[in-house]
């Protein structure tokens, strides 16, 4: 069942609070920021949520007009869920929300996940569009569990799931190592196999300002 916990406050912050303050909430919302995906999918992106924790996170969302479901055609024919126009709002909110919760991360512990979509949803908050002027570019990034699409198009970015037809530069490394020489450490190159524009591999930590 489906919970009506509310602050009782006539306040906007107290409203957003009700709406996507509940444990696990906005973190559902941003599994959602790439792109649709199934309950499983969602489950699988959240290590450590309940099933239950997640249905009712979910009906929550839906309830309020932040998620919707939908079917996809055949012959996939499945169920997904994504964010409304009204939940699309929310993302420059998480994206400025999580650039400041990253000043306090500090390195990463063993015991704390990373997943690669975390760091693409990270890029975006990241992505510094005023270095990014006049450059029009597509970057492949494979990681071992996703592999997505950034398309640079004069100081704006478009981050995608699965990989984009073609690419100017394809990185095939690890969260890690992308995450270290985007903070601007010396990383092997090894670790990154770069194939493609060197000069924009030179410029990427310019870009995603990860600093």
């Amino acid at each position: 069942m489906v919970t009506n916990r509310s602050y009782g406050q006539y306040c906007g912050v107290a409203r957003a609070l009700d709406l996507v303050g509940e444990r696990w909430a906005l973190l559902v919302v941003r599994e959602l920021v790439i792109g649709p995906k199934r309950f499983t999918d969602l489950r699988n992106g959240l290590p450590g949520i309940a099933t239950n924790v997640l249905t009712h996170r979910l009906k929550q969302l839906e309830r309020d007009g932040i998620v919707e479901r939908r079917t996809l055609p055949p012959p996939a024919a499945s169920t997904v869920y994504e964010l409304t126009g009204y939940g699309r709002e929310l993302v420059p909110i998480l994206l400025a929300l999580g650039r400041w919760g990253a000043r306090s991360l500090g390195p990463r512990g063993d015991e704390q996940a990373i997943r690669s979509e975390w760091l693409a949803v990270a890029m975006q908050a990241f992505f510094r569009p005023e270095a990014a002027q006049g450059t029009s570019a597509v970057l492949r990034l494979r990681f071992a569990d996703g592999m997505f699409g950034l398309r640079i198009d004069d100081g704006e970015l478009e981050v995608t799931a699965g990989p984009p037809t073609h690419a100017d530069l394809t990185l095939t490394t690890d969260p890690d190592s992308l995450l270290a020489f985007l903070r601007g450490a010396s990383v092997a190159p090894a670790l990154l196999a770069p194939e493609g524009d060197r000069a924009l591999l030179a410029r990427l930590p310019e870009i995603f300002a990860f600093r």
